[in-house]
């Protein structure tokens, strides 16, 4: 073999195993960018489902019950950020009547005002029920309930008007 020819033949092994190499660190890249992506996708997954599970701090997250016109329906719904604009400009809203704020856990089933095809407003004032002292704390079933044990002239309820407003979605009759 001359010399040129083991020159070449050189240069050729040289570039291949550069070429090895250079698979072998994309390989490395490659392989390191997946591990990244699947620590990352875990991570936020794992965060989700743990967040899913306990509750939003903002909101009532996830399906929660609610009574319409005596019949248990299942919301569910979301604190709306910043609601006082909101309020605001959408006389329409529709009101979720509630013994606690819908961040905390109920004493009693919450009660709606409105479901698909009944005036309708997927956006909810919050309106806090309150017992008044005499009166035994009991589970309403209806708007008309509520609205009925606030009136008169001793009244067995207050009600409390909030500024949070949820975004709600009625999902299906309990």
């Amino acid at each position: 073999m001359s010399v040129p020819q083991q020159t070449q033949n050189m240069k050729a092994k040289t570039k291949i195993r550069n070429g090895e190499r250079k698979h072998q660190m994309n390989l490395g890249w490659n392989s390191a960018r997946v591990l990244t992506t699947v620590v990352l996708i875990a991570t936020c997954l794992g965060g989700f489902l743990a967040h899913a599970g306990q509750g939003s701090t903002k909101g009532a997250a996830g399906q929660t019950p609610a009574y319409y016109d005596d019949e248990l329906f299942t919301v569910n719904m979301f604190e709306v950020p910043a609601s006082d604009p909101v309020i605001d400009h959408n006389p329409s809203l529709n009101i979720i009547y509630a013994t606690n704020d819908l961040d905390e856990e109920q004493d009693f089933v919450p009660v709606i005002t409105a479901i698909q095809g009944d005036g309708f407003n997927p956006l909810w004032l919050q309106v806090l029920i309150v017992f008044n002292p005499g009166f035994t704390p009991h589970q309403f079933v209806s708007d008309v309930e509520v609205e009925a044990a606030a009136a008169g002239a001793n009244p067995e309820i207050t009600l409390v008007e909030t500024d949070e407003v949820y975004r709600c979605s009625v999902v299906g009759r309990k």
